[in-house]
């Protein structure tokens, strides 16, 4: 069992207003909107079992989509691995909603969910990070309805990827484990041809746009485009479900203008609408033959923070879909341009946001496996030995299921985020956490998506293999390494802490990487580090940075901003002025 802490019940704004009968109601997909839309989200009951065999009986209620360790959700209970979390709620639907086939949508669920609509058994999944949705036209009806969920969750005594939660005294970087419904749940009703699913894969190069639709039911699609105005800039048909539409005079997309398109697709009687952006990210070298991140076939420098974005009320689960905005506008008002998103995967609006603000998003793929080795990724690679992945073992990876989830899960992220703009770069491992079999994965991302830049190993034990040599500093001098080929990221450094009083979330303990007792030598430090390590070292060869972290989290202070985001550590027009300096010359 997990050692007692003594924690403050921190709210953000946004938690503290929250409306239950309202709860994230925008639309959850944001690239694919449909007319027909039901929102799930609100009061369910709720059971925690240690049972499977079901509950006749319910402990109370609980605000989905919050985990119920959050407080949000009015619970505050950790879900044990032998344990079953039962959920419950019935609901009516307005008339004339259902057509030929009705769609159940999970924006995700942690870990292992069966379901049942009407005491029948529409299907079962194991989730995590990702969506998922089933065909329950034969359960539901025109009238009342019970919607049943059963979820279990082994947390960390298992192989699957489960991020920083432990189950056992979460501390430090190690966070409270969640469980259960944390994204949106919701219905459509669809024709019986129906878009299933595209794809759209700009090609700036080429002044060209490619897509690739699944349509149930065989017929073709017919795709639009339109600009911001309203104007169509192209109209296609999909033959054998792929087609391309020809540009001759575009706008591109760059953090600096987040320009996107309209995209209208159409089969039958079915109709989505999404967007899409033209855009480019790839490598390049520079004049001095340096090789860069380019964005639209110029060097463009990422300046970045480490997100591992959890709040304070809602654990995994921001409170609103403000609350999402706020973090990514904040950030760049601040003159970021990049967020790495760290382990986990966020709900698709979160991208949108990204993409129509103009954020740069690094996706790490989300770690696994057993235990986690200090002897592997503690103390080897800071005394330069660098293990060779395929030697399972060594990164707590024996199990060939364990590896066949992760591999499983890396293709369901190249597919969920796969039409986002603002998406740059996947990062397959992070410091040695589960990791293996490096060059055949990194082959393997490419094929799934070679539009995107991938680094292959962020941190330590480099296979010299892809795109970056990619470093993270915290502890010893930050500089270029010499004779490298490849482009070189540091991809994590700083983790500068400062405790705000009223705004921590651990009232005893404390983590970060170098503390600071007031927030004035917090800042100076921050600039120092900036002026003297990160702006000469631009030149010599970084074309990326990523500052730890964008906001505290539980036990770490590390943050530019407080756990509950209503403190910004530092002068904003000083961090301002000086990110501005953050670029090629």
């Amino acid at each position: 069992m997990s050692k007692v802490r003594k924690t403050a019940a921190l709210y953000t704004r946004w938690g503290k207003s929250i409306d239950k009968d309202a709860v994230l109601t925008q639309y959850p997909r944001p690239q694919m909107v449909r007319d027909s839309y039901f929102n799930l989200n609100g009061i369910w009951q709720y059971a925690i079992r240690d049972s499977a065999d079901g509950t006749d009986s319910y402990d109370g209620d609980i605000l989905v989509p919050f985990s119920p360790e959050s407080l949000l959700s009015g619970v505050g209970k950790v879900l044990q691995p032998h344990q079953t979390l039962y959920y419950r709620r019935t609901f009516a639907l307005p008339d004339g909603f259902i057509k030929s086939k009705t769609l159940l949508h999970f924006g995700a669920v942690d870990y292992t969910c069966s379901v049942k609509i009407n005491g029948t058994e529409v299907g079962s999944c194991q989730s995590g990070f990702y969506p998922f949705s089933f065909d329950v036209s034969q359960a539901i009806t025109d009238g009342e309805n019970v919607i049943e969920v059963a979820v279990t969750d082994p947390t960390d005594t298992w192989v699957q990827p489960r991020g920083k939660q432990v189950l056992d005294n979460p501390h430090g970087i190690w966070y409270t484990p969640q469980s259960g419904i944390w994204q949106t749940v919701w219905l459509e009703s669809v024709p019986d041809i129906h878009i299933v699913k595209y794809r759209v894969t700009p090609d700036v190069d080429n002044d060209k746009v490619n897509f690739y639709v699944e349509v149930a039911g065989g017929s073709e699609a017919e795709i639009t485009i339109k600009d911001k105005n309203g104007k169509t800039m192209g109209v296609a048909v999909t033959e054998n479900g792929v087609a391309s539409v020809r540009f001759r005079i575009y706008r591109l997309w760059s953090p600096e203008e987040p320009y996107l398109y309209d995209v209208f697709i159409k089969a039958a009687s079915d109709e989505v609408k999404g967007y899409f952006a033209m855009r480019k990210f790839s490598l390049m070298r520079d004049e001095k033959g340096i090789m860069r991140l380019a964005l639209n076939n110029q060097p463009y420098f990422h300046n970045g923070l480490l997100d591992q974005w959890y709040w304070s009320d809602g654990l995994l689960t921001a409170p609103s879909d403000e609350a999402m905005i706020y973090d990514i506008q904040k950030c760049k008002e601040l003159g970021f341009n990049m967020l790495r998103k760290h382990i986990k995967l966020e709900p698709l609006r979160w991208y949108y946001h990204c993409d129509r603000l103009g954020m740069i998003v690094w996706q790490d793929m989300v770690n696994g496996g057993g235990k986690y080795s200090f002897a592997t990724v503690g103390w080897k690679p800071f005394v330069g030995i660098h293990l060779d992945d395929s030697k399972y073992d060594k990164f707590s990876r024996e199990d060939e299921q364990g590896r066949a989830i992760f591999e499983r899960d890396l293709e369901r992220t190249v597919d969920t985020l796969y039409n986002c703009p603002s998406v740059a770069m996947w990062v397959l491992s992070n410091e040695g956490w589960g990791q293996f079999d490096t060059v055949r994965l990194t082959q393997k991302l490419r094929e799934l998506d070679p539009t995107r830049t991938i680094d292959s190993v962020s941190g330590w034990h480099d296979q010299r293999d892809g795109d970056f040599r990619s470093l993270h500093i915290y502890f010893t001098k930050i500089k270029v390494p010499k004779n490298e080929k490849r482009c070189v990221l540091l991809s994590e450094f700083g983790g500068y802490s400062h405790s705000v009083q009223g705004h921590v979330f651990n009232l005893e303990k404390a983590f970060g990487y170098k503390k600071f007792k007031s927030r004035q030598a917090l800042e100076d430090a921050y600039v120092k580090l900036f002026e003297n390590s990160i702006i000469p070292n631009i030149d010599k060869g970084f074309s990326a940075t990523v500052y730890t972290q964008v906001s505290d989290v539980e036990d770490e202070i590390n943050g530019l901003m407080t756990y509950d985001r209503e403190v910004v550590k530092f002068d904003e027009d000083r961090l301002r002025a000086l990110n501005a300096k953050i670029k090629y010359k």
